[in-house]
């Protein structure tokens, strides 16, 4: 079976929310065209940006409906899916499936430290009880553990897993998983300080949270690198590392989230327990969006 090649620049994304907390859904959409519009390759609803883990099951499958809807098959809608237990895990893809999602970013397991075998079997027990795509997500700072690349290559052996974002932020790591899997699965970044670096080293694109907020530029870097403008290319990943680190390394997505109401895009409240962020961090913001040129 041919396996479905994801590429380019996909927004993990932020789900706007109300002051009450509840999902602003007209804000979802207006998000989602932003987004089309800005050239990225796809788009990935109930990541850790999109604040899973504080979302209900139903609520979950309600913003991957919606964004299937809005993005009307014009890119790729990779739905986080990920839970602590295989059980639930398989209950989340099957509705991400239900309502249209392309494929399945599949979170490590956290909370319990997994073995590499337990790790396989999760994902092996998932792969056969689903029909869709599967990507696999390490992020090693949120779930403790770290997909080693010979555990990433054995998984990219069965049939629905299509590729996997690497969020270690290590070079050595993404390389490695290049070397073996890379004709079997893309390769995606997960953090934005290394895209090009992955790029140059032949993986497909990335999953980044500051195409949420740059997402033009990051797209000017995918296709700089993809037409041998490299030069171009490294500048604009440099131009964008004190953005990656305050929006990913510092804050997190609620500075994400404050970035996008900077641009005037309604991203709307965090959920709590998450709380907006404070005056000093907006301003460390406000300045690396006008030296962005964003605002």
């Amino acid at each position: 079976m041919k396996k479905l090649v994801l590429k380019g620049i996909m927004p993990p994304h932020i789900t706007p929310m109300k002051h009450n907390g509840e999902i602003d859904e007209s804000s979802l959409r207006e998000c989602v065209r932003f987004w089309i519009e800005s050239g990225v390759h796809g788009l990935v609803p109930c990541g850790s940006n999109g604040e899973a883990p504080y979302l209900s099951r139903d609520e979950r499958k309600k913003v991957i409906e919606l964004v299937v809807e809005e993005a009307n098959g014009k890119i790729p809608v990779v739905a986080g899916t990920g839970s602590m237990s295989t059980k639930e895990t398989i209950a989340l893809t099957k509705d991400a499936e239900d309502v249209g999602a392309t494929a399945a970013l599949i979170v490590t397991p956290f909370y319990f430290r997994l073995s590499n075998r337990e790790m396989i079997e999760h994902f092996k027990e998932i792969s056969e009880s689903v029909n869709i795509p599967i990507v696999l997500y390490n992020v090693p700072k949120f779930t403790g553990v770290n997909l080693e690349p010979s555990v990433i290559a054995q998984l990219a052996e069965l049939d629905q897993v299509i590729g996997v974002k690497d969020s270690s932020g290590s070079i050595w790591q993404i390389a490695e998983i290049i070397r073996l899997a890379r004709n079997k699965l893309s390769v995606l970044a997960g953090t934005g300080d290394v895209i090009f670096p992955t790029l140059m080293l032949g993986g497909n694109g990335a999953i980044v949270a500051i195409a949420n907020v740059a997402p033009r530029i990051c797209v000017t870097l995918y296709e700089a690198v993809r037409s041998g403008q490299y030069s171009k290319a490294r500048e604009l990943q440099l131009k964008l590392l004190p953005l990656n680190e305050v929006l990913t390394k510092k804050y997190g997505v609620v500075a994400v989230k404050e970035a996008l109401n900077m641009i005037q895009k309604s991203a709307g409240y965090p959920r709590k327990p998450l709380l907006p962020l404070d005056d000093q961090g907006k301003e460390e913001i406000r300045a690396i969006l006008k030296n962005l040129m964003l605002i």
